[in-house]
């Protein structure tokens, strides 16, 4: 840090020895030579024990030496002698940022500079934080503080153009670089930092409309070999033409690029969108033309496989009947495994899909001599996956099984096999048919992953964590919290779900939480990169970067850990039994307790592990905060917290804030904020939801529940919430409207659907009801005209029982005979036999070899 530039106080100020002492110790700062640095403030802080700038400082190093409490204490005192100093606010700010409190931090800069304002250690940091918290018109400002101080630092202008884009100045970003252009001398050849500047501008150029510009400046700096990229240069140019309007050289540029790379899809369909084809809304005479190109590039070399694909979306009748059998041969002759997931898409048409249903019935049912052997394994590997799509389930098992009969050794077949048994609601038999797969490979990490997720399906938390302890860390306390430390999305979502299917909701919330921190994380992750994009001029990336980090939490991990970790919280809040799992349930299950007394020991194996805790003084640990010690390895604190409803918006908040298009996201968010009394709030979230479906299901549930809930209050809330949540729900549900009446009418309009049914029943618990009324409605979903499925059934089972209603046995028993595969709805007496069978094996060993039973 540079001294001080503004006169010094009396206070502040020290003799000639001294004052080199201190300069001396920012330099050993800087250079962390941490041990002589500590030394140096303690000779100076000998006969000036008050002089606030060195207290911070030495409280500066102890907390980069490991020992941080004692290192904060000393910065917050150096403040109090001196509140004044540069140094001091910007030493403050440095904890706040490693405690990762950017707000602080940055309110700590601002201070700092208004007593040193060039000090360019801190506007370059304070910078940082502004991109980090999305304050764009103040990271302008900084930003042009930066270049006129600055100048001939060519990062300065790019990160004030990068500024000004980010702040929706587009023009203003553009002016800044063509004016740095102009000033620009002596470019060295092939210089990677100039030319991704220069595809940032060109970038600029075209997303202010400016095309001809931007065209004129890529093939400009292209032939000059300024721009290296020629990737970029083909795409961008390409992209450019079209958008102009040059038909004949945007098509030559298209084509170039195809012969480049003949597998990328988007090249395909901007040569076709220069063809005047648009693929949204095709006309027949466009849909024939768009066929005809693709065959033309389907039979020049190289032969690709893309444009044959394209061709089979577009085409029709006896055309994709042509197209589509040399395709599904050439994929089941070669035995291409995702060869239905490719066509899948396809079956949007019901033509489409009788015409490849026969195709490969064909296959399978006849065979020639010049056809390869496995052919007609891959056809029945192809058709069970056809009836599993169309939900024929028995079909799709037998098909498996003579395929297994054929060639017990091709995991592929298992793997279906589960996928089969999972959505026909046998999760053991799910689990055992995988763990059938892996024993084929047992060094396959997929087969050995996909085996542990279906074992989190069907309840066996232990026995998946026997397999994912396979290939994590040995020295880990445990397989869960290494996956944790990995940030295995995959298996907190899974093992959250899990523990939150077996009832053991104090697991299920410590899971979901541990996603939020893992995008918690994400979000700060982010911090180093606005520096360093901008120092190694990756912008064009960085840019991407920033825009992904603004959507990160729409990710479906995220949204659905917030979404369930939120629902747990109302569960509770509605049952507070819950909060104490031994009371609600007289015991812990032996799952529960074997996971409560496995998270115990890993928290201790951590707070124990002397690789953890051990520090060296010479060792610079850095301005980041430890990670808090764990004092609830089992979640039953968080779960018993009496401000569960409080977390829960917090979870929500940030999807609020993304204003997600999601059902399940609005109906929560209503759930919390009912309950919270924020009664404005939650006919908004409900506004939301019915704008996006206003039939659904669950939405016409919380439209009675509201409607009843506002007509019985003692006294609305005052104006203007109150009348304006009136105005809302008057638009939703009109007060003179007979809830009864209406629901009815619901039910009237959709009773074939299982979900209408199960949510008429709920409205009408809701109305007051009786419960054998309501339990008889639940009842109706055996009706033959509803189209029940198992998802709806788990659903109606579970509030059975919530309501207590004393039929839920024979309602299970009968969803027992209806769903025949299913081992879900078989009575609990069963379980373990089908635990220990969902972790066995369907093999016997014989010299050496897998033989079926």
């Amino acid at each position: 840090m540079p001294p001080p530039s503004l006169p010094i106080p009396a206070k502040r100020a020290l003799p000639s020895k001294e004052a080199t002492l201190f300069r001396e110790l920012l330099t050993l700062y800087e250079t962390r030579q941490l041990k002589k640095g500590l030394k140096t403030a303690d000779l100076i802080l000998k006969k000036y024990p008050e002089h606030g700038e060195t207290l911070c400082m030495k409280g500066l190093l102890l907390t980069h030496m490991g020992r941080r409490e004692e290192g904060i204490d000393l910065v917050k005192k150096g403040m109090r002698f001196d509140l004044t100093s540069h140094i001091c606010w910007h030493v403050f700010g440095l904890i706040q940022k490693g405690e990762k409190n950017y707000e602080e931090a940055l309110k700590s800069y601002t201070q700092a500079l208004r007593f040193d304002k060039e000090n360019l250690n801190i506007l370059r940091d304070s910078a940082h934080l502004q991109t980090q918290l999305r304050i764009f018109d103040a990271l302008v400002e900084t930003r042009h503080t930066l270049l006129r101080l600055r100048p001939n630092l060519r990062q300065n202008w790019v990160a004030l153009a990068v500024a000004y884009h980010l702040n929706g100045e587009l023009d203003e970003a553009r002016k800044v670089l063509e004016q740095y252009e102009s000033i620009l001398k002596d470019v060295p050849d092939y210089d990677v930092e100039h030319s991704e500047m220069l595809l940032y501008h060109v970038a600029l150029l075209e997303e202010v409309g400016q095309f001809s510009e931007a065209l004129s400046l890529l093939d400009t700096n292209a032939k000059a070999r300024l721009i290296i990229d020629r990737t970029a240069v083909m795409e961008r140019r390409a992209r450019l033409l079209t958008k102009l309007g040059n038909v004949e050289e945007a098509e030559h540029a298209w084509k170039a690029l195809i012969q480049q790379n003949s597998d990328c899809r988007d090249y395909y369909k901007g040569y076709l969108s220069i063809k005047g084809v648009d693929l949204d809304t095709m006309s027949e005479e466009a849909r024939q033309e768009t066929v005809r190109i693709l065959r033309t590039f389907s039979e020049q070399p190289p032969k690709a496989t893309v444009p044959r694909r394209l061709a089979l979306e577009y085409s029709k009748g006896d055309e994709f009947k042509e197209l589509v059998e040399p395709y599904l041969f050439s994929g089941l002759s070669k035995g291409i495994p995702s060869l239905f997931v490719d066509l899948k898409d396809l079956y949007k048409d019901q033509d489409k899909q009788r015409v490849i249903e026969e195709l490969v019935e064909d296959a399978s049912s006849s065979s020639t001599p010049s056809e390869p052997p496995t052919t007609y394994l891959w056809s029945l590997y192809f058709l069970s996956q056809h009836y599993l799509h169309l939900r024929q389930y028995s079909r799709a098992l037998n098909l498996l099984d003579i395929a297994i009969s054929h060639t017990p050794t091709l995991p592929e077949l298992y793997t279906c096999k589960a996928r089969v048994l999972k959505r026909s609601g046998d999760t053991y038999g799910a689990a055992q048919s995988l763990n059938d797969a892996r024993l084929l490979d047992l060094q396959d990490r997929f087969l050995n992953t996909k085996c542990a997720k279906y074992r989190l399906r069907a309840g066996l938390s232990d026995e998946a964590q026997e397999i994912f302890g396979l290939f994590t860390k040995k020295d880990a306390p445990t397989p869960a919290s290494d996956l944790e430390d990995m940030q295995s999305l995959m298996f907190l979502t899974e093992d959250g779900d899990s523990h939150n299917r077996s009832g053991r909701l104090a697991m299920a919330l410590k899971r979901y939480v541990a996603v939020q921190k893992t995008f918690n994380e994400f979000e700060d992750d982010q911090y180093d990169f606005h520096g360093y994009s901008l120092r190694k001029f990756t912008i064009n990336i960085y840019m991407n970067l920033v825009s992904w980090e603004d959507q990160a939490r729409s990710h479906p991990a995220h949204v659905h850990a917030a979404i369930e970790g939120a629902r747990i919280f109302v569960r509770v809040h509605d049952n507070p039994a819950l909060r104490n799992p031994q009371a609600s349930s007289g015991q812990l299950t032996d799952a529960g307790k074997k996971a409560k007394k496995r998270a115990k020991k890993a928290a201790q194996k951590i707070q124990e592990d002397p690789k953890k805790t051990a520090t060296s003084a010479n060792e610079d640990k850095g301005l980041e905060a430890p990670a808090p010690k764990d004092d609830d390895p089992d979640g039953t604190k968080l779960l018993a917290s009496s401000e569960g409803l409080e977390i829960a918006a917090k979870l929500l908040q940030p999807l609020v804030n993304l204003e997600l298009p999601s059902i399940r996201l609005w109906v929560t968010v209503y759930d919390v904020a009912v309950r919270r009394k924020k009664y404005l709030q939650a006919v908004k979230a409900l506004l939301h939801a019915s704008t996006l479906d206003p039939a659904d299901p669950e939405v016409h549930v919380r439209l009675v529940e509201i409607r009843k809930l506002w007509s019985i209050l003692p006294q609305p809330p005052a104006a203007p919430i109150g009348s304006t949540t009136s105005e809302i729900l008057e638009e939703l549900i009109p007060s003179s409207t007979n809830l009864e009446t209406y629901n009815a009418e619901y039910l009237q309009r959709g009773g074939t659907s299982a979900s209408i049914v199960l949510s008429a029943a709920k409205a009408s618990q809701v109305l007051g009801a009786p419960e054998d009324e309501v339990s008889s409605m639940v009842f109706n979903l055996f009706n033959p005209d509803v189209n029940l499925s198992i998802k709806i059934s788990v659903e109606a089972l579970s509030y059975l029982k919530v309501i207590h209603s004393p039929r839920v046995d024979e309602f299970r028993s009968r969803l027992d005979s209806k769903f025949e595969l299913s081992t879900i709805f078989k009575p609990s007496s069963e379980f373990e036999a089908y635990r220990k069978q969902a972790i066995g094996s369907s093999f016997d060993m014989d010299g050496g070899e897998y033989v079926p039973q």
